[in-house]
């Protein structure tokens, strides 16, 4: 009765909307839902709730700043938008059938921000901050008496670099033209508790003019509104929203104010100094604080600004999960590997990478600062990998606590709807963590651990079905970027990946039965991937995996070598994945790097590493050209959004500062010095020739490794043309075998209790 009371309630709704939309001339909204639907498998979940809506509030903010910035293009904005509505720049977007106007050329920025703290104020490409999260911003311009002023956003040119010697951590930008210049360095300190941003400007002019600090309404997405402002003379203050937002050490000259309707403050400057507070209703009030700049005098103004959680923060599902990292780099960084590389890019790349993902793990984890500041475990299981492999082990185990907190009754490890991914991630990070650390997660694990594999055996569709997609997971959305709904080899492999690591699990606990049932359930698994792939008809994939057996050959596919890496289901040397990477290097790269057309429709930093990895696998030095790339993409202070416009080569897609992307760059030198191979180690198998041309040295000491930490030295001899090669393991077994294959060297192969302990030998060229 029940059911029957729900279906006619649900049919009463569904009509009356019906009704209402074509008498208002609108199309039927189910009916157009219905025809979307077709170019996807049939699924559970249409579409995951949390996606609609980040998508709406997203949008929802491009409604606004379509009315707000297009006919007010003589304010000062940030670098996006001066691009972006550019007709001159090669970032122009036309706006005329778009509902909403959003960052698809510049989606740049760099989180400041210290580890364990879960605050990451941001800076643009051109040195504008954002401190409060999704909130207004802070500029610096210099105008002279004479002369055109200096807009950093407008500037052609900007050199912009990441500090981080010592404690520091700081983003600095400078810009200059015509005899001004002005350089900006955005930091937070460590031995300040209340996370207070702090930004100090050096302003330098040939002539009288003044440096003008400006509140804008603004930031790296669009709109952030502005009601009331006022200033504060005795503690030389903003009071921003009904908050003193930022103190000046050094008071200004004058303060000024305006309201939207008066146009941006720009145009204000030369007006009487704002008193009392001043209110926009239309919440698009602009401020400045003015100093004087003296010709030839330098002048130097610092200033601090709250950060912290807005009431825009995306809401946590849990308690904040305290971090065990100290508020200070130095000690944050401690534990960690050390890695040496004669490339100085790539040495720094790797340093800003270790450095994000630490920024990043305040407890949980977040794929990005701003954008993808929330958890996902798909994200999380490969950040958690790198991190784990770099050394901090206990911070990886700190972050686990999250994890039963989000496994619905049912043992689904749920990020959201619809992604049948997760369970496998789940379990497999934590096999790897037990693998390379030999400590055994505690007792209260045992339930978890169980019901996520039992959860993927119920879940797979039957296998008697006769189906391409029978014995495979449901079709779903799968990693966000393959396509319609369908039944993805991502989803089945790391499914069939998490109930192999479930049975090593089981087993090293004594249970009697799992370890037997889970991995006879992950071999039928492996075959019925393999039959599904004999569906897959020849003429469209030349024996390459396609992203599921109902699609040609297409950029997903990039999702199905996951059975390479980092899962290693399948041989290195596969035909059906070296044939899939042959087809994506020859197919889906854009400027060298691998272009995902599926929603991201850009190039894809961490995918082309995914694809260099697989590459490295199989011996194929063609995964160098792809690192070579992607170091080339990363931004000047070393970080790579989620997809990076072919053209602007700014970010189109996601977090400007992309947590992933930064797991697989560190990944992908590690692998290039020291990778496993079933019990096997290998040494310098992926390292660039020219590394050891130069004949300095390259090292990595404390990577996590199953058998313990291990140390690489590999030292080229002035001597002649030779190499000695050392490496370290310090765990409780050794490899079966240790080889030893620096490129134009002839390898060295060890085996047995040669590999044990220090290993030194010497390697000669070819």
């Amino acid at each position: 009765m029940v059911r029957w009371t729900r279906r006619i309630r649900h049919w009463a709704i569904r009509s009356l909307i019906q009704r209402m939309a074509l008498k208002r001339g609108f199309i039927d909204p189910f009916t157009l839902l219905g025809r979307l639907r077709r170019f996807s498998r049939p699924s559970e979940v249409g579409e995951p709730v949390e996606l609609l809506r980040a998508g709406v509030i997203f949008h929802a903010r491009g409604l606004i700043n379509t009315k707000a910035i297009q006919q007010n293009l003589d304010w000062v904005w940030p670098w996006w938008i001066e691009q972006q509505f550019n007709p001159h720049s090669l970032s122009f977007i036309p706006r005329a059938f778009s509902i909403s106007h959003i960052n698809q050329t510049h989606r740049n920025w760099t989180a400041l921000g210290l580890p364990g703290r879960d605050a990451y104020p941001l800076v643009d490409p051109r040195g504008w901050v954002t401190p409060l999260y999704d909130g207004w911003s802070l500029d610096a311009w210099i105008i002279p008496d004479e002369g055109e002023p200096l807009f950093p956003s407008r500037a052609p040119e900007a050199e912009q670099r990441l500090l981080t010697d010592h404690d520091l951590y700081a983003v600095r930008t400078k810009t200059s033209m015509a005899g001004l210049a002005l350089t900006s360095v955005a930091d937070i300190p460590p031995d300040d508790a209340e996370n207070r941003l702090r930004i100090h400007h050096h302003a330098e002019a040939d002539r009288h003019a003044r440096l003008v600090i400006a509140l804008r309404p603004a930031n790296p997405e669009g709109i952030s509104f502005i009601r009331t402002w006022s200033h504060d003379d005795a503690a030389s203050a903003w009071i921003v929203n009904g908050e003193k937002a930022v103190h000046f050490d050094t008071p200004p000259r004058s303060h000024h104010a305006s309201r939207y309707g008066e146009g941006d403050v720009r145009f204000r400057l030369d007006e009487p100094g704002a008193a009392g507070t001043v209110t926009c209703d239309v919440e698009m009030l602009t401020a400045a604080a003015i100093y004087r700049i003296r010709p030839g005098e330098p002048l130097d103004v610092s200033m601090t600004a709250r950060t912290g959680e807005a009431e825009s923060t995306p809401a946590r599902t849990s308690p904040p999960i305290p971090s065990v990292q100290p508020a200070e780099w130095q000690p944050a960084l401690e534990p960690g590997c050390n890695l040496s590389v004669p490339d100085t890019h790539w040495q720094f790349l790797c340093d800003a990478a270790i450095r994000s993902l630490l920024l990043l793990t305040p407890g949980e984890i977040y794929p990005g600062p701003y954008t993808y500041r929330r958890f996902w475990f798909r994200d999380a299981a490969l950040m958690l990998n790198a991190l784990l492999t770099a050394g901090y082990d206990q911070l990886v185990r700190s972050v686990f606590p999250c994890f039963p907190e989000r496994q619905l009754r049912s043992g689904y490890f749920r990020s959201q709807d619809g992604e049948w991914d997760s369970n496998g991630e789940v379990l497999w990070i934590l096999q790897r963590y037990e693998c390379v650390t030999g400590e055994r997660l505690d007792d209260t694990w045992h339930k978890p651990l169980r019901n996520a594999a039992e959860w993927i055996l119920r879940k797979r569709t039957p296998r008697d079905s006769g189906e391409p997609h029978a014995g495979l997971m449901p079709a779903g959305f799968s990693a966000e970027h393959l396509g319609p709904n369908d039944h993805y080899y991502w989803d089945n492999f790391w499914s069939e990946a998490g109930l192999r690591c479930a049975a090593d699990m089981a087993e090293a606990r004594g249970w009697s039965v799992e370890p037997r049932r889970f991995r006879d359930a992950a071999d039928m698994f492996a075959l019925d991937i393999r039959q599904s792939l004999e569906h897959a008809p020849q003429f469209h994939t030349n024996g390459a995996i396609p992203a599921s057996p109902y699609r040609r050959m297409d950029s997903g596919a990039v999702g199905s070598l996951c059975a390479s890496y980092p899962l290693h289901l399948l041989p290195p040397d596969d035909p059906r994945l070296a044939a899939t990477a042959d087809w994506l290097m020859d197919h889906a790269r854009v400027k060298g790097g691998f272009f995902q057309d599926m929603i991201h429709s850009g190039i894809n930093a961490y995918l082309t590493l995914h694809l260099a990895q697989t590459l490295l696998r199989n011996g194929d030095m063609r995964c160098v050209e792809l690192v070579h790339t992607v170091a080339d993409l990363a931004s000047p202070t070393g970080q790579w959004p989620e997809a990076i416009h072919p053209h602007t080569l700014g970010g189109c897609m996601g977090d400007g500062h992309h947590g992933w992307a930064s797991a697989e760059w560190l990944m992908m030198i590690r692998n290039m010095i020291l990778r496993e191979e079933g019990d096997r180690l290998l040494v310098g198998s992926g390292i660039p020739r020219d590394w050891l041309d130069q004949r300095k040295p390259i090292s990595l000491a404390g990577t996590l490794t199953p058998y313990g930490r291990t140390d690489v030295d590999i030292r080229p001899r002035n001597d002649g043309p030779h190499h000695q090669v050392t490496v370290k393991t310090a765990g409780r077994n050794h490899p079966e075998t240790l080889e030893i294959r620096l490129p134009g060297c002839r390898p060295v192969i060890k085996t047995g209790n040669e590999t044990s302990g220090t290993v030194s030998v010497e390697v000669e060229d070819t």
